[in-house]
């Protein structure tokens, strides 16, 4: 089987590195992919936004399989056009996107059945979001509606600070066209977990829960990035968490979407809140996410190939999902200055220390090669990952392989999976 993944970063060289153990695929191509993608499977220069020249490649290499690992692909479009060129491909439909591609969709959806999420309001017009502020508690987060890097989100401790949010958002547009429209919701309190699904329209199967570290410095301080980290299993995702979820979120929202003539075929990621009044989705991500696939595939017992074409096929409901009885930990490695500016272009030592091993991983986010060798080529550099028996040993050997890799303006955070102790 010849398989095609569509994206650059951590994420799709997380799918690349399942897909490779799966005794079904012959040769992976990843349009662009990015260095370390580049060691397990041909990088074809493709942006992932070219739609006319991936569906060209994928019948020229007679693709038995497309990977759509990104965000806008999905939201743009793509599996519709691969469909309808009779590709066989993975991922949510364009119509089904909508449910990352757009918060306010998300949120009508969430009220219109009764799936718990924060009170909120959409907003077109600048001057009635910042009326509407006059009338509610702080703190409150404002979101871009569509599209932004995971960084369109902001908490506002303030009124003047939500009024400058709104001007950040929807009239100076530091997010773009994403900001045309802006949600205002309640700050909820309490512990974020992630929880990533896979759903054949019909038939939803959990993975293995999540936490993401968001901010850019030690102790939640800073910009919002794509995230600096992350931690599997969450020892807050407990048995009960999981009952109430699964009765009332993740079900609820696969039949909510087939109910709207949305059927959902592909990754579902679940941002919950759990708050004092039990658990909130916070919102929806129609893919992977990243990094948390970086520490919940490396745990996934199943052939990914199975996985995913029991989604496309309608027949999920007979796979048996199944993780390691472990934990695994991601450190990000990344360019001094991110998420706001930072230089590229710097050598990258060390990264043959990683030597295929089944407990610790590199995978790639912002590289490239170079005759040289491989060189930094982003904000989010690397993804150190490495397994424990429990997530305290994950954590040390995560941090602890940190130290094999060296580049100049290196930075990361270190108190990933703190909250462990805590626990």
């Amino acid at each position: 089987m010849k398989v095609l993944i569509v994206g650059s970063g951590g994420r799709e060289h997380a799918i690349a590195a399942s897909v490779a153990k799966s005794p079904k695929v012959d040769k992976i191509y990843c349009a662009p992919g990015n260095a370390g993608i580049g060691q397990i499977a041909e990088c074809v220069p493709i942006g992932a936004m070219e739609f006319d020249k991936i569906v060209s490649f994928a019948k020229e290499q007679a693709i038995d399989l497309t990977i759509v690992g990104m965000d806008d692909p999905l939201v743009g479009g793509l599996v519709d056009e691969m469909e309808a060129a009779g590709l066989r491909v993975f991922g949510p439909r364009k119509n089904a996107a909508i449910l990352e591609g757009s918060k306010a969709f998300s949120k009508d959806l969430m009220k219109k059945y009764n799936i718990p999420t924060a009170a909120y309001e959409n907003f077109d017009d600048p001057q009635a979001a910042l009326a509407y502020l006059e009338t509610v508690k702080m703190p409150v987060v404002l979101k871009a509606d569509g599209l932004a890097l995971g960084k369109g989100v902001l908490i506002c401790q303030s009124l003047e600070e939500a009024r400058e949010g709104v001007r950040t958002i929807m009239e100076d547009k530091k997010f773009g066209a994403a900001g045309n429209r802006m949600v205002i919701e309640e700050f909820m309190t309490g512990r974020e977990v992630s929880v990533l699904s896979f759903v054949d329209g019909r038939t939803i199967r959990i993975m293995s829960s999540a936490q993401d570290h968001k901010r850019a410095q030690d102790g939640d301080r800073g910009l919002n990035t794509g995230g600096m980290g992350t931690f599997s299993p969450s020892p807050f995702y407990t048995e009960e968490v999981d009952a109430f979820c699964q009765e009332h979120i993740y079900q609820a929202t696969v039949d909510a979407m087939a109910a709207e003539g949305r059927p959902f075929h592909g990754v579902i990621f679940f941002g919950l809140m759990l708050t004092q009044d039990g658990p909130r989705v916070l919102e929806y991500n129609a893919r992977f996410g990243d990094p948390e696939a970086q520490v919940v595939l490396p745990r996934m017992k199943n052939d990914i190939i199975e996985v995913v074409e029991a989604c496309i096929d309608g027949t999920l409901d007979q796979i048996d999902l199944q993780f390691e009885d472990n934990a695994a930990v991601c450190v990000v490695l990344a360019s001094e200055g991110y998420p706001v500016s930072y230089e590229k272009g710097f050598l990258i030592n060390g990264l043959e220390r990683f030597d295929g091993s089944d407990e610790y991983y590199c995978f790639h986010a912002g590289t490239k090669q170079t005759e040289q060798g491989i060189v930094t080529n982003g904000g989010r550099v690397l993804g150190v990952t490495a397994k424990g028996k429990d997530l305290k040993e994950a954590r040390a050997n995560a941090y602890e392989a940190t130290k094999w890799i060296s580049f100049d303006n290196k930075y990361m955070r270190n108190d990933i999976g703190k909250a462990i102790d805590e626990a």
